[in-house]
């Protein structure tokens, strides 16, 4: 397996994280959680001479697709998104307006993600994890030493759950049950914020050690 590179850029007025990810010496990337600044995505992709071949989405909320539309029309690469997302993903106009924002419906997903099923960048296969209670729909990306989460574990912290799908009883499983039992040296870059490590979470984290 090639290392792989990660590209974070954050973005938005929610300073969401947006990841390019490709392996060492490709062009082929994928674009994880496109929000607010599509311009910026394409932009740095081309500085980093990277093509974006697919569009991965670990949940729905605005921040993270509000770019998809844009990305979609300019690379023509399919969208994945857990299937008990969509609703949210459909609701996208309705979002907006909860923030004062005039929004789009989205394009169509193309593929659905599924608890264990894999997705592959070059040599680099990702397991998929569904992980809801942030959304119904939340997955996490996992490869080795690598977690790219979403709004699921943050550093010293957790995923809000006050939101259209949010359950907190549920989000506390999912990372007990999926990210808990990696290898404390895990990496997870996070839907925003600094990235953290799996050993630093468990060790530290007051949701996951009062839960």
């Amino acid at each position: 397996m090639a290392p792989l590179r990660i590209v974070t850029i954050p973005n938005g007025q929610f300073q969401e994280n947006c990841y390019l990810l490709a392996e060492a010496g490709s062009t082929d990337a994928v674009i994880v959680d496109p929000g607010e600044e599509p311009e910026l995505f394409l932009a740095t992709a081309e500085r980093e001479g990277l093509q974006i071949r697919e569009i991965w989405l670990t949940h729905a909320h605005l921040d993270h697709v509000v770019g998809v539309a844009d990305i979609k029309a300019a690379t023509g690469a399919p969208i994945f998104l857990h299937p008990a997302d969509e609703p949210l993903y459909r609701n996208l106009p309705q979002q907006g307006l909860w923030f004062g924002l005039r929004l789009s419906a989205p394009p169509p997903v193309d593929r659905q993600l599924s608890h264990g099923g894999s997705l592959t960048l070059g040599s680099t296969v990702f397991q998929v994890r569904h992980t809801p209670g942030h959304s119904a729909g939340s997955v996490c990306f996992i490869t080795d030493g690598i977690v790219i989460g979403g709004d699921v574990l943050f550093q010293g912290s957790i995923g809000r759950t006050d939101l259209p799908g949010g359950n907190f009883e549920r989000l506390i499983q999912s990372i007990r049950d999926e990210l808990l039992p990696l290898p404390d040296a895990t990496v997870v870059y996070s839907g925003h914020g600094p990235a953290t490590t799996v050993g630093a979470e468990r060790r530290g984290n007051p949701f996951l050690v009062e839960a």
